[in-house]
């Protein structure tokens, strides 16, 4: 994992000696709330519904054991005893007070955590694929290139008042693990003939208002190009991003309004104005980064682990959470555990202070010190003994954490919706929650297979509802809160925005809505190997609207 420098702890402990001073100065009154809004932003901190919440970033979604403590002891005293993992790989924090948030950050900057351009007009967190690193799959780690831009980002002074928001995504695998086609820039690594690390790049990705598709802009650009390339995307769109409507604001408008032709142009002579200059990536600097991420010192094991086949054949429990929520790994008799926080009832990414310092405990016991938050809103043990999982497995059950889901229905995103967001027109973790009980029998979930459900309570997409296999939208219809659903979306390899198929149900019906859904799958499949997706794909949206409409 990555280690701060001393240019690193500097720079946060000023910051929040900073903010210190301007939180004093509005709790006083010298600053009003809007004199102090962009001070705030500027350091995670959104005044929500009802209290503020704190944005902690976690690059690329790697912590460790300590990190994590610090987590669990922040949302025990200074919040309601759990926090909000996100689908940008950080933890939020819904309640604390505002004289509390120096405190905090103080706290957070003790283990090398900060809340610094998880809010405002800049480059966001920097996400990555939850497996990274360890991923059987993979061309090289993709946090390798993520740190390299979370450096280069951080206070980028060109790029901190950016036309809107800006999120880069990076995959290492050709099995797209971290959404990078709906991102304002996706980097999947690739080789080319020669064998050389590359990436493939795409622009003008992203959801809300106007959800869009990435589109490629190089087939391969060499690793050394990496920064000189992305500051050039950034200065295009810096230059001409619409800063007249905030609603065509994003990298994704200027793509659609300039032509793909045309912005590819601008790109690329901004880019030969940039490169072979300082921005150049020497291969020395990204060796000295990668040793920060070397693997652990792996035992030489059998890829097939008789401890944990024979606990499987007396756990059925334990045979299904084996089948759902362990992913291939490099090294033979390891694996990487996902451990999903959507238990039965539940709201998608939240996890009490208790379960947090479990997770912690097992990290240090069995996962080499460092775990993983995925844009699913879920955590990972990403190096694991195989023969270790029975342990894993009783413990995680013993808290809750159990729920052998990774990839069914009830794994599903979930925004807080109007439960907490001041810009949501809907509640999402009702739906979310009353769903996952309609879908609770293991047996249903399996048969139905591999399914991705995302809720998003308003435009904005928080929930990436655009891209769900089955996505639902709340939206405001006089007061009264209704649900659209989208079928077909996708964010793997193979992205694809859903299409809305007809009115919005209220409340009461949308439950029975994603059923009817389901069943007509379930109906007309092929076999039990045609995904969802897939099926839809087959099908088309005509046998899902006459289900749920009337033919």
């Amino acid at each position: 994992m990555y280690r701060y420098d001393e240019f690193d702890q500097d720079f946060v402990d000023q910051r929040v000696t900073q903010f210190e001073d301007q939180v004093r100065r509005r709790m006083t009154g010298e600053l009003t709330e809007e004199e102090f809004k962009p001070l705030r932003l500027m350091n995670g901190l959104y005044l929500q519904l009802h209290a503020y919440m704190l944005r902690v970033a976690i690059p690329y979604g790697t912590i460790n054991a300590r990190q994590m403590r610090k987590l669990a002891d922040i949302a025990r005293t200074y919040d309601r005893g759990y926090g909000h993992f996100t689908t940008r790989q950080n933890i939020q924090f819904n309640w604390p007070k505002l004289s509390d948030t120096p405190k905090i950050l103080r706290e957070l900057a003790d283990v090398e955590m900060h809340a610094i351009q998880t809010s405002g007009n800049c480059i966001r967190n920097v996400t990555s694929d939850q497996f990274a690193g360890a991923a059987a799959d993979e061309f090289a780690d993709p946090r390798v290139y993520a740190e390299i831009l979370r450096q280069w980002s951080s206070l980028h002074p060109e790029f901190l008042f950016l036309p809107r928001k800006f999120k880069i995504a990076i995959t290492g695998a050709e099995q797209d693990r971290a959404a990078v086609q709906v991102h304002d820039i996706g980097l999947q690594l690739t080789q080319n003939e020669d064998g050389d690390i590359g990436f493939v790049v795409f622009v003008g990705g992203g959801l809300g208002r106007t959800p869009m598709v990435g589109r490629k802009v190089r087939d391969f650009l060499p690793e050394n190009d990496l920064l000189a390339y992305s500051e050039a995307i950034l200065r295009v769109y810096n230059r001409y991003g619409r800063r007249d409507n905030k609603y065509k604001a994003r990298i994704k408008i200027l793509v659609h309004e300039t032509g793909l032709e045309e912005l590819k142009q601008d790109i690329e002579t901004e880019f030969e104005a940039t490169k072979n200059g300082i921005l150049d990536l020497p291969h020395n600097e990204i060796e000295r980064i990668n040793e920060y991420f070397a693997p652990p010192s792996f035992e030489v094991l059998p890829s097939i682990s008789t401890e944990l086949e024979s606990a499987k054949r007396d756990n059925r429990d334990l045979a299904l959470f084996a089948s759902r929520n362990l992913h291939a790994h490099k090294a033979a008799g390891y694996t990487s555990v996902t451990i999903s926080l959507k238990p039965i009832g539940g709201a998608p990414g939240d996890a009490t202070a208790e379960q947090m310092d479990v997770i912690a405990d097992l990290a240090e016991r069995f996962g080499h010190d460092e775990l993983r938050v995925t844009h699913e809103q879920n955590l990972v043990l990403p190096h694991v003994k195989l023969k270790d999982v029975p342990l894993i497995f009783k413990v995680l059950k013993a808290n809750d954490l159990a729920d052998a889901n990774a990839g069914l229905i009830t794994d599903m995103i979930a925004c807080p919706g109007l439960d907490y967001c001041a810009l949501a027109n809907a509640r999402s973790i009702p739906i979310a929650q009353e769903i996952s009980k309609r879908f609770e029998e293991v047996k249903r979930k399996n048969e139905i297979g591999d399914l991705k459900l995302k809720i998003s309570g308003c435009i904005n997409a928080c929930g990436h509802h655009h891209v769900g296999h089955i996505g639902i939208l709340g939206v405001d219809r006089k007061g009264e809160e209704l649900y659209q659903i989208t079928l077909g979306g996708s964010a793997d390899q193979n992205t694809s925005i859903g299409k809305i198929i007809g009115r919005g149900f209220p409340e009461a019906e949308i439950t029975d809505a994603v059923e009817i859904v389901v069943d007509t799958y379930l109906v007309n499949r092929l076999d039990s190997e045609e995904s969802f997706i897939e099926a839809y794909r087959r099908l088309g949206d005509q046998p899902f609207k006459d289900a749920l409409y009337g033919a």
